[in-house]
């Protein structure tokens, strides 16, 4: 029971960073933000996929690609930007 609500508050503070990161990507139309915003609803997504696992703690594959796939999805915008500010 204690996982679940450690879970739902989880998935609630990274929804809370997406709309952040969001909301910078408004104001400001940098790649970066949305980057940012992107991955952390991505992992909110997977947290909730977590909910409905019967023993995550085992850990199935397809949870590890999604963490990989926002990981890259950072650290892309991170290099793109990097690489056109000179």
């Amino acid at each position: 029971m204690i996982n679940g609500f450690l879970l739902g508050v989880i998935v609630t503070c990274s929804f809370v960073a997406a709309g952040f990161f969001a909301r910078f990507w408004i104001a400001t139309r940098d790649l970066l933000f949305l980057a940012f915003a992107a991955a952390f609803a991505l992992e909110g997504l997977n947290r909730i996929v977590f909910l409905f696992l019967d023993k995550p703690s085992i850990g199935d594959e397809a949870i590890y690609f999604v963490r990989l796939l926002s990981y890259l999805l950072i650290l892309s915008a991170i290099v793109n930007k990097n690489r056109t500010r000179h």
